[in-house]
């Protein structure tokens, strides 16, 4: 048994310092980032935020929004060959369009293929664009199938942007980086709010000090991270970019819109979406038909009070990631982390008047 000392923090914890500054507008702010990845020989160029691959966040109609702020989003892995079939060719700006995710079984693994390769042929028929994304995807990215399959997977698409977690501390996002040949390592174990993990196992970090731990790591090993869960407001977003994220990915707070799935649910004259997490007891039951005896319901289901158009919260969160730029002199979004100095904090907020 080891016990370590030193604080770990949450974006509650801090707030970002201000600092003197050249820009006085917000409109001098670049939220795009041009990337280039360890193992792909693949670029990049757009905003590095992105939607959560569940089922209630990525979806084909998600896409389609973020798409046009240059925004990504990580479809659900639950999407079959026919649902790309569907979807896909009627999609814009193909280069900004969705990452296919996976599980790591055989089947996982010829299903990706069957999309991979499909979707290569399609956008090379109709002359546009072939980026392709993959994210590998399971709760627990500390097993060693996980490496196994990202070596499997970049061994087979040499020049595919692969994602892989999710973990939270520096020596997996190393490992995944170095062996598995991954470009991108999903990091957060727990801190989204339909996630149950840290109730039912007692397993996380806070997410802040994950996000500077498995960031200096990541950067070390020539690779990048993803923030993934956590993100409640604007201001937690630029929190994450300024501990060292490359990436931020959005599950709660792009839930409930118009352009997610599900039916209005009303009470008491308010209207709700629900929204529930991947490890759900409602999730399982969807998509394997039970849940299994050995496993516990690892995440929730929530009624998220609807929101209207999700483009509105798209520019606020935009809006709010210039803003914070404006404060802390960076010119861009890249420059955040350089140009971020962390307050500890007892409070962040006055809420007298918040209800």
């Amino acid at each position: 048994m080891k016990i370590e000392n030193d604080i770990k923090l949450d974006f509650s914890d801090v707030l970002i310092r201000p600092k003197r500054t050249v820009l006085s507008s917000r409109s001098q702010v670049s939220v795009e980032r041009e990337f280039k990845f360890p193992h792909s020989t693949s670029k990049w160029t757009g905003v590095p935020v992105m939607a959560a691959n569940m089922d209630t966040t990525g979806t084909f109609d998600v896409m389609n929004v973020l798409s046009k702020h240059n925004m990504l989003t990580c479809l659900t892995k639950f999407y079959t060959r026919e649902n790309y079939d569907d979807n896909l060719p009627k999609c814009p700006l193909q280069n900004y369009n969705g990452i296919v995710s996976t599980g790591i079984n055989d089947a996982d693994f010829d299903k990706l293929c069957d999309i991979i390769d499909w979707k290569k042929t399609l956008l090379a028929y109709e002359d546009k664009p072939v980026l392709n994304w993959v994210c590998v995807d399971v709760a627990n990215g500390y097993m060693q199938k996980v490496v196994e399959f990202c070596q499997k997977v970049r061994k087979k698409y040499p020049d595919v942007i692969l994602i892989a977690g999710n973990v939270a501390t520096r020596e997996m996002t190393e490992e995944l980086i170095i062996n598995g040949k991954v470009d991108i390592v999903k990091v957060g174990i727990g801190p989204g709010s339909a996630c149950l993990t840290r109730l039912k196992t007692g397993v996380g970090m806070p997410q802040l000090s994950c996000i500077v731990e498995c960031a200096d790591a990541a950067h070390g090993a020539g690779g990048l991270i993803i923030a993934d869960g956590g993100i409640t407001c604007p201001g937690d977003m630029a929190k994450a970019f300024g501990g060292g994220a490359d990436f931020v990915m959005v599950g709660g707070q792009f839930a409930g819109h118009d352009e997610n799935p599900g039916e209005m649910v009303e009470e008491n004259g308010e209207t709700f979406k629900l929204f529930y997490g991947m490890s759900s007891e409602h999730a399982m039951n969807k998509h394997y038909g039970k849940m299994e005896k050995y496993r516990s319901s690892e995440g929730r289901v929530i009624k998220i009070k609807y929101r209207g158009a999700l483009e509105n919260t798209v520019l606020d969160y935009l809006g709010g990631i210039r803003s914070t730029c404006t404060y802390i002199n960076a010119t861009c979004i890249k420059h955040i982390p350089k140009c971020t100095t962390f307050v500890r904090v007892n409070n962040q907020l006055n809420l007298i008047y918040a209800k």
